[in-house]
């Protein structure tokens, strides 16, 4: 206690005068249109943001199902392109065929008319499916075997990388 004026109990407890209730009033209705201010901004900005958010889901909407489009063209484009390779391999299979009699018999000539055959039910059967059949076909495969499976794409894997390598 410094014993000043300031410390008195009568100082402390007098009453405010005019000047000090009309700062508070001032201050507190500045406060309450800070407060509404700042509660419409806050409306404003959430308003935005849901706007941006909804624009940004519709492309994003957007670009999948063009996405689905663009890759469904590809796979029938890949399907068409692999059934017409099976079936010219089955063709050139089949045409060798009789050079195959003549040089090793007629016994290894049925072994390449056989692969020919299988060759061509596999286009023809590539061909008939849908691209959903194939890809429940591919599961069920890859479930039945799936070391085959991990080797046959390692084996892919490592051709694509090869030709691509090479082509640069």
């Amino acid at each position: 206690m410094t014993g000043t004026k300031a410390d008195t109990p009568a100082t402390l407890n007098a009453e405010p005068t005019g000047n000090t209730e009309e700062a508070k009033s001032r201050f507190n209705a500045a406060l309450e249109e800070a407060k509404a201010g700042a509660h419409a901004l806050g409306a404003e900005a959430k308003q935005r943001a849901e706007a941006y958010q909804d624009r940004a889901k519709n492309k994003g909407d957007h670009w999948v199902d063009e996405a689905k489009v663009k890759a469904t063209s590809v796979a029938h484009d890949g399907k068409a392109k692999a059934s017409e390779a099976l079936a010219t391999l089955s063709k050139f299979v089949a045409e060798k065929a009789a050079p195959v009699d003549e040089k090793l018999g007629p016994g290894y000539g049925d072994y390449v008319r056989t692969a020919s055959k299988k060759l061509e039910d596999t286009a023809t059967k590539l061909d008939e499916k849908s691209l959903e059949e194939l890809g429940a076909d591919s599961r069920e495969f890859v479930r039945a075997n799936p070391a085959l499976s991990v080797g046959i794409a390692a084996t892919v894997g490592y051709l694509f990388a090869r030709i691509f390598r090479s082509s640069k």
